[in-house]
């Protein structure tokens, strides 16, 4: 027994489904939105409504948007032949903060992980191979994360684009500059082998 009250057991129950926030984290979100002036509280569950309500997929890349497309895909100054290849807008996001990529995105949904129950299918891959087909796409940068999954999901693309025109890349990997040899990974010095350019 909690001593809550069903209102209370309610709102902390809905907030530990969120990622990172267990029971005690959970607890102490609920306190301060009970405590917390209406309007600030409201205000959290407008905004969420909004969110429901107002975004959507791009219809060119599949990233959050308020419109048909969003605001990368509709920038005339960006290189829209060169498709950087991400498994979910938070990595659109991540990569876009650098400011070194210039072209435009196409954001899968996932990664195909059949443990998982997500095959090829159940991502934007079909749209993603539509778009290389119509639109004169002359670069793919696959940028799905290093994992099995990812690595597996990038292949799959790859094959799939084998006969088009269409350049396939992917992200260097290997030592982040400014690193140490001695606490780099197998993978990471794997990685960065096989990925050496001239000097």
């Amino acid at each position: 027994m909690d001593g809550y009250g069903p209102t209370m057991t309610h709102l902390i129950e809905q907030l530990e489904m969120l990622p990172g926030i267990g029971r005690k984290s959970a607890e102490r979100l609920a306190y301060f939105l009970m405590i917390a002036p209406t309007e600030k509280a409201l205000g959290l569950a407008q905004a969420i409504r909004d969110v429901k309500a107002k975004l959507r997929a791009c219809k060119a890349c599949f990233n959050f948007t308020e419109n048909e497309l969003c605001t990368i895909c509709s920038d005339p100054r960006r290189d829209h032949q060169v498709v950087c290849v991400v498994e979910q807008t938070k990595d659109l996001l991540s990569l876009e903060s650098s400011g070194a990529f210039h072209g435009v995105y196409h954001v899968l949904q996932g990664r195909i992980s059949p443990l998982e129950g997500m095959g090829p299918e159940k991502l934007t891959i079909d749209a993603l191979v539509e778009r290389v087909r119509s639109a004169g796409v002359r670069e793919i940068v696959m940028a799905t994360n290093p994992t099995v999954e990812g690595d597996g999901t990038a292949l799959f693309i790859s094959n799939l684009l084998a006969n088009d025109p269409v350049k396939i890349t992917r992200l260097a990997r290997g030592i982040p500059t400014g690193s140490v040899l001695e606490f780099a990974n197998r993978e990471m010095l794997a990685d960065a082998m096989r990925g050496r350019q001239s000097f």
